[in-house]
């Protein structure tokens, strides 16, 4: 069952370091681009993730084609795609070893967060990691 309680979103957020967003984008108007400067301005590594842009960089950091090519360990995949290829994406997530999945606001997939929570990764659905992380006062654990 994915995440819901205040608690456990918090704790979420406080142990994770390394996020890899999945459908970055370049254009100040999308809400990706806001949400991925939060959470770097909150001390979260974030890598942008989107084949349409691979090689450029957004805020200092360079876009890969997808999460294989990144090589980095993943703490936690933020999904900005439709429900529809959340699936994909959560697919994606398993298997390069990341350690939790947040589909966006408004990208509610079930059947991909069953595969997620059976593959052992915490889910949370139909939230935002940047409007939580202000909600909820997160204090973010910053040592190894």
């Amino acid at each position: 069952m994915p995440l819901t309680s205040d608690d456990d979103i918090a704790a979420l957020l406080a142990r994770v370091r390394t996020i890899a967003l999945v459908g970055a984008s370049d254009r100040p108007d999308r809400p990706s681009y806001g949400v991925m400067k939060t959470l770097q301005d909150h001390g979260y590594r974030v890598i942008p993730i989107n084949p349409q842009i691979a090689g450029e960089h957004i805020h200092g950091e360079f876009v890969f084609d997808d999460m294989v090519t990144l090589g980095d360990p993943i703490d936690m995949v933020d999904i900005f795609r439709n429900s529809a290829a959340a699936g994909e994406v959560v697919d994606a997530a398993i298997a390069v070893g990341a350690k939790a999945v947040w589909m966006q606001l408004g990208v509610i997939n079930s059947e991909a967060a069953a595969r997620a929570e059976a593959a052992g990764l915490d889910v949370v659905m139909d939230r935002c990691p940047a409007i939580e992380l202000r909600r909820l006062d997160v204090a973010r654990v910053t040592s190894a």
